[in-house]
């Protein structure tokens, strides 16, 4: 068969018919896709749904009950329904396609773009090795799990998995390993301490770690107790940065302490104070929170 040398495509396969092959192969293994126009970017939103006039799809973060069946709304117009992905209503947009998009959460996947060489030595010296996939620039790691999405959390560096989009470049290859704490530590983001006094935000009174709490906890209160005011103490010490990371470190070092106990352990209390003692230091709530609840997860994980 002949191939034109610049697309390796049989001549007679156009190449808005081989991202709809391409569309519907992948949706069929599971990975909800879209199509990309010019510029690596989505389709705009039809008129109807221009400016959010429709309030949004139902899984977005602002739901709505927008059930249009053009490609609108970016990443979420993703999806794995042969039937909507070969429709009149995303015709002209494969007619016009450049490319082949998925949504990595939607098949339980993050990928963390490496934008250029200095970005992949550091993942290569950083990360666990997992599934790689060759980009213009750099390369795409692949890894088992969803998380939130983030840009630039180092530089030439994004995380891509919830609410987000990649572009599709092939199943790359090695072996696709589970997501790493490292990664998730990746979009713990604090931003410059307040100034003394002011108030960052507000968090449950009263909220600390006892017995009564934790039932099913193989360990000594002694220990417990022991442990909580160390790791306390290591987030109230940085008073200049890195308070996120630490909460982080702190609350997946104690939640595997518990990964063999049958619970309840009182995780949930332990984190709400690691999560005081950064803000504490001046954490935004919302980071803090975060940190922590990565960490905890992280944790689980690995006991799995």
């Amino acid at each position: 068969m002949t191939h034109d040398r610049k697309t390796m495509l049989p001549r007679s396969v156009h190449p808005a018919e081989h991202h709809l092959r391409t569309a519907l192969e992948l949706a069929a293994a599971g990975v909800p896709v879209l199509p990309l126009r010019a510029g690596k970017v989505p389709f705009g939103n039809c008129r109807a749904c221009e400016g959010g006039a429709c309030g949004g799809r139902p899984h977005m973060k602002s739901a709505g009950t927008c059930r249009c069946p053009a490609v609108c709304h970016a990443w979420a117009a993703a999806t794995t329904d042969p039937s909507v992905i070969a429709s009149r209503a995303w015709a002209l947009a494969w007619r016009q396609a450049a490319a082949v998009a998925y949504h990595p959460a939607g098949a339980g996947l993050t990928v963390v773009d490496l934008d250029n060489t200095h970005a992949v030595a550091w993942a290569r010296e950083t990360l666990p090795a997992t599934r790689t996939v060759p980009t213009t620039r750099g390369e795409h790691w692949i890894y088992r799990g969803a998380m939130q999405s983030a840009n630039a959390v180092r530089p030439g560096v994004d995380i891509k998995s919830r609410m987000q989009y990649a572009r599709w470049l092939g199943p790359g290859t090695g072996t696709m390993t589970d997501l790493p704490p490292a990664v998730l530590a990746l979009v713990v983001r604090e931003e410059t301490t307040p100034a003394p006094g002011e108030v960052v935000s507000s968090l449950p009174a009263g909220v600390t770690w006892d017995r009564a709490v934790a039932t099913g906890c193989r360990h000594t209160e002694q220990y417990i107790r022991t442990g909580l005011e160390r790791g306390l103490a290591m987030v109230r010490s940085r008073t200049e940065s890195g308070a996120a990371s630490q909460a982080f470190g702190v609350a997946r070092f104690l939640g595997a302490q518990h990964a063999q106990c049958p619970g309840p352990c009182g995780l949930d209390a332990i984190g709400w104070q690691i999560t005081a003692a950064a803000v504490s230091v001046g954490v935004p709530l919302a980071y803090a929170h975060r940190a922590v609840a990565n960490g905890l997860q992280a944790a689980e994980r690995g006991a799995a």
